[in-house]
């Protein structure tokens, strides 16, 4: 059996551990629809998305002139809210969290999701005893992660060299450069793998190759 080479991970949640991206869409498309704005597939959604949030929504076409991002911020999130409970795990989730701790390995959440509902959403699935601690924001218009990562970086037990940070978007690898961990990205969340590529961050497959393929 291969040593996993790092001693804690920091996890993203949506579109990392949570297969959220295609309801995504789907609650997008509503808040488009009602105000007669064409709407988009998953695929251009991979394409466009991206922190911080309000840019993303002018790539969808708002421009903010008749109505603030907060009103249409707030639209989307209480529709995500309605559905937040008819999505699941990415595959394999359960797994890997299990199999590395059992070998010694710690974890942690960092999320733009708001920090109450984020506290839920992982309580709902049965996994907040696996975490350290959970880490979200303390409102809903997710314009970054930089801030929390600092602030919890100061306080995990471990070395920079020690530490991982996994998530699906450009920001998650943002965020590991701005606390000095190692990244590793995984598609088939938010963001399309060319996009993760482009980063030049490690891309992986799916979330069990973290057991297999990962080295120093």
């Amino acid at each position: 059996m291969s040593t996993f080479p790092y001693k804690h991970i920091i996890w993203d949640w949506n579109g990392t551990l949570l297969d959220d991206s295609h309801m995504a869409v789907m609650v997008i498309n509503e808040t488009l629809a009602k105000r007669n704005m064409p709407t988009i597939d998953h695929d251009r959604y991979q394409k466009i998305f991206g922190f911080p949030v309000i840019d993303y929504y002018r790539r969808l076409g708002f421009d903010f002139k008749d109505e603030s991002f907060e009103i249409v911020g707030t639209e989307f999130i209480k529709g995500y809210e309605t559905h937040k409970y008819e999505v699941s795990l990415h595959a394999g989730v359960e797994k890997v969290l299990k199999t590395l701790s059992e070998r010694g390995v710690t974890h942690s959440i960092l999320s733009a999701y708001k920090q109450n509902t984020l506290d839920e959403l992982v309580g709902h699935f049965g996994l907040t005893d696996r975490f350290m601690k959970i880490v979200g924001l303390d409102n809903h218009y997710a314009h970054s992660k930089v801030g929390n990562a600092i602030q919890w970086m100061s306080e995990i037990p471990y070395d920079h060299s020690e530490v991982l940070f996994v998530g699906d978007t450009e920001h998650d690898h943002e965020v590991a450069e701005a606390i000095g961990v190692d990244c590793v990205l995984i598609p088939g969340g938010h963001q399309n793998r060319d996009k993760l590529v482009d980063t030049g961050a490690r891309v992986v497959e799916k979330i069990e190759d973290l057991i297999f393929n990962i080295e120093h």
